[in-house]
């Protein structure tokens, strides 16, 4: 095994090009640069539209690679879930979209790994803050409403 280059970038799910920011970082490397976004795309398919961090490892020498995952921003999953474009411009006016608690759950697994939340519960809190900055209602309720819900104790079966 040769010398290992890593490139970290930040691509649109499913639409990683040639262009910038891979082709110029995977350019003077010698690599297969349409082989390496091809399997981005292949990854990254289920996140379309969303902004996804990627990390590929080059071996200089053989020219081998391998393309790793990471999880889209939790604001990204939240408009995903809700169905909405973007957050809200005045988050505690105009509630732009509404999420299930279970959509909650979801969001937070699949983001618990990768945070510094202890567990499912403290990583559904940071779901849920995201909603109160988004302007994203949680059960039909305000997301800043729902938080103390949650540290009432009331949605403790959820995280199970």
């Amino acid at each position: 095994m040769g010398e290992k280059q890593l490139i970290n970038v930040l691509v649109t799910g499913g639409e990683a090009s040639a262009g910038p920011p891979l082709g110029p970082a995977l350019g003077p490397l010698g690599v297969n640069v349409l082989g390496i976004v091809n399997e981005i795309n292949k990854q990254t398919s289920g996140f379309k539209g969303m902004r996804v961090p990627v990390k590929v490892e080059v071996d200089k020498e053989t020219k081998q690679f391998a393309v790793s995952v990471g999880t889209p921003t939790t604001s990204a999953l939240i408009a995903k879930e809700s169905g909405i474009p973007k957050g809200s411009s005045k988050p505690n006016v105009d509630f732009v979209g509404a999420l299930t608690m279970d959509q909650v759950v979801t969001i937070a697994k699949s983001k618990v790994e990768g945070s510094y939340a202890a567990n499912i519960r403290s990583a559904a809190k940071e779901v849920v803050g995201s909603c109160v900055s988004m302007g994203v209602k949680v059960e039909g309720k305000d997301a800043r409403v729902f938080m103390k819900e949650i540290d009432e104790g009331k949605w403790d079966s959820k995280f199970q």
